[in-house]
């Protein structure tokens, strides 16, 4: 009672807008968050975390900002990151338990592909086009989770790109123009093994770019991605995380097994050691290009059965949302 009269008519119809306001506000802040004024968006529902969070991030800008005798010229386009988890990362909560026995994965991967092979021969596909875009931690099973969707397509409507470090007619371009012409017209798929994200994680945490350019780089794929959705590309993007453990487990076993021994490499074990860079670099990258037009999927794929269930799933309701 003491606080009713805070909620006024006005306030319930703009409750019933939500839905609207929120795709708005998403789009704006994109637009809007700037190196010299970002947004930082806050989690509201825990009184206390929001209070906090917001002192600590004004109390930092302003040490900041009194450190420096004159102010330090900007040198990057996007908005400065900042650091808020305080220990706690987006990885970290993801139940990487999650699993499927043989007979549930049997039923659901024959129901979804199914959908999948319906959906993409359906007549308003045609009017579409898709971009399944796929990353992840070495050894999580990016390659067998695309065998898994095109097993479902005909193979006259779709082509697979295995992406690996740039050519040198392609380094000769800006890095997007390798991804650019490979773009499928509409009634076709794309399926990207490793994608356009190389530049905010592999180059980044490698120091193959400069810190101005992959600072950047989050901008320009935001506006890559919003072209191909406002020419009616489904933007599908997978990350399927595995646990540390588990790919020392996987690694193991592909040393072990002739036919698997070529995945392995020297490559593959340095990366390991600079694990916790990369962990910080995918949730920037979440937190940063996950948009209404184009969210990212975060795959539990410890086991394999449940994360292929997942991928068809997600690229069937997505497409269907779109037709």
């Amino acid at each position: 009672p003491e606080t009713r009269w805070r909620v006024t008519e006005e306030d319930q119809e703009t409750y019933k807008r939500y839905g609207k306001l929120k795709k708005l506000a998403e789009h704006a802040l994109r637009m809007t968050s700037t190196a010299q004024a970002p947004w930082i968006v806050v989690e509201g529902l825990d009184e206390r975390y929001r209070n906090l969070t917001v002192g600590t991030v004004l109390l930092n800008a302003l040490k900041e900002r009194l450190e420096q005798k004159t102010p330090k010229p900007v040198t990057a386009e996007s908005a400065p990151l900042v650091d808020v988890r305080q220990g706690v990362n987006l990885l970290d909560r993801l139940d990487l338990a999650k699993k499927l026995d043989r007979k549930d994965y049997d039923e659901e991967f024959a129901k979804w592909q199914g959908q999948l092979a319906r959906l993409t021969r359906n007549p308003k596909f045609e009017k579409i086009a898709v971009v399944a875009a796929f990353e992840g931690n070495d050894a999580a099973g990016k390659g067998g989770a695309i065998r898994r969707v095109t097993s479902a397509l005909d193979a006259r409507g779709y082509d697979a790109y295995p992406v690996a470090a740039p050519t040198e007619e392609e380094r000769a371009q800006p890095y997007l123009w390798r991804f650019w012409r490979h773009v499928p017209r509409k009634g076709r798929i794309a399926i990207f093994d490793r994608t356009w994200y190389g530049r905010v994680l592999v180059e980044r945490v490698e120091g193959f770019c400069s810190v101005t350019d992959w600072m950047r780089a989050y901008g320009e794929i935001n506006d890559f991605e919003e072209r191909l959705f406002g020419h009616g590309v489904v933007v599908a993007k997978f990350w399927l995380s595995i646990s540390k453990d588990e790919q020392y487990k996987r690694f193991k076993e592909r040393e072990k097994t002739a036919f698997k021994r070529f995945k392995i490499t020297p490559e593959d074990w340095r990366n390991r050691e600079k694990w916790d860079e990369y962990v910080d670099a995918v949730c920037d990258m979440v937190d940063r290009t996950s948009t209404e037009h184009a969210p990212w999927t975060l795959v539990e794929a410890n086991d394999k059965y449940y994360a292929r269930v997942k991928i068809l799933k997600t690229l069937c309701e997505r497409i269907e949302a779109a037709l």
